[in-house]
């Protein structure tokens, strides 16, 4: 792979890093969709071989430094997402938009879940099912986002995608 290709993996994943840590009203956080996540499903989606748990680990690590959680809970989180994405790609590209989006709510809702549970072990905590609405919201974005980054990438040429 070219180096512009490595940059703009490494580059969208910063940007959505920086979107996942920019600072909002407490009312507005729940509304925020995890964009992290977000791009991480998708380059494993259109780049299996190029994105995988490492970078799911790596940007774990930077989230949990710049969000000043225990450090590693948001790096498992990642991985674990990230290592589910690279398992079901395949099947993934089979089904339509309507299909992928339901496939991505999967995925986010098992991240969100496993991140409630070690929030929950490190400290007092409150569960109420607000903490499921940034899954549900990046589901209904997936079609969407898929579609403007799938643009971009054959408008400029960024990656060149395997066909499996």
């Amino acid at each position: 792979m070219s180096l512009r290709g490595w940059c703009l993996i490494w580059g969208t994943l910063l940007l959505a890093l920086t979107l996942q840590i920019v600072p909002l009203m407490d009312r507005w956080l729940i509304w925020r969709p995890d964009w992290l996540e977000l791009m991480l499903i998708y380059w494993c989606f259109v780049a299996p071989r190029r994105v995988g748990v490492v970078h799911g680990f790596v940007f774990g690590l930077l989230l949990d430094l710049a969000q000043g959680s225990p450090l590693g809970q948001s790096a498992l989180v990642l991985t674990l997402l990230v290592f589910l994405c690279t398992l079901a790609h395949r099947r993934m590209r089979a089904y339509s938009l309507a299909q992928q989006a339901l496939m991505v709510l999967l995925l986010l809702l098992v991240a969100q879940l496993l991140e409630q549970w070690l929030m929950s072990l490190f400290g007092p905590f409150t569960v109420h099912l607000a903490f499921l609405l940034p899954a549900v919201i990046g589901a209904v974005l997936w079609p969407w986002f898929y579609l403007l980054f799938q643009r971009l990438n054959q408008r400029l040429k960024w990656v060149q995608v395997p066909r499996n």
